[in-house]
């Protein structure tokens, strides 16, 4: 008697496809789900002098601004991204871990809005720095920091710094920026 192989089990099942990447499977399809519905504006979170400490759904817009996108452009350019990284980091940090890390992102990046920026942000950008600079992390070796995590540094961190500084326009470079510092202090910690 031959043992047969067992496929894995999925809630999602195309025969010859397999559901690799929950985590960012699932978020991109909400993010689509949600500029579908157009609910976008409503879960930008505000800007300084516009939250309000006494209303839920502002500290819930903390978290909900990653999933709405002013644009299908605006969508496509962040999915592409996430969709490009974030399965390669999901399999070497989890699942789990990798949500985690996200979500930590949107609120990091949802407060530093409140707190510096007076217009309101949406979008995933800041997760997308994140995973950006997080991926120079990935073949890392001990005592060394890696030559691609100064080179994203440079181009990517240090062209939104100098966009933030001289061009005024409807991206948010601070999202751009804090989303970066998030993911290089995820990929330092986990070197450790």
């Amino acid at each position: 008697m031959t043992a047969k192989k067992v496929a894995p089990t999925s809630t999602f099942s195309i025969p010859g496809i397999h559901f690799n990447s929950p985590a960012i499977l699932g978020f991109s399809i909400a993010a689509i789900a949600v500029h579908l519905l157009s609910f976008d504006n409503a879960l930008a979170v505000p800007g300084r002098g516009s939250f309000h400490l006494d209303l839920v759904a502002d500290y819930f817009r903390l978290i909900s601004h990653v999933l709405g996108h002013g644009s299908w452009e605006h969508l496509f350019g962040n999915l592409t991204l996430l969709l490009l990284l974030g399965p390669i980091l999901e399999d070497r940090y989890g699942t789990m871990e990798l949500s985690l890390m996200m979500l930590a992102t949107a609120i990091i990046t949802g407060v530093a809005n409140v707190l510096l920026s007076p217009y309101h942000l949406l979008g995933a950008s800041g997760i997308v720095f994140m995973f950006i600079t997080l991926a120079s992390f990935v073949n890392i070796r001990n005592g060394t920091i890696p030559l691609t995590f100064i080179l994203i540094a440079i181009i990517f961190i240090g062209k939104e710094i100098h966009s933030a500084l001289s061009v005024k326009d409807n991206i948010s470079q601070l999202a751009h920026i804090v989303g970066g510092i998030v993911g290089a202090w995820i990929g330092f910690r986990g070197k450790q």
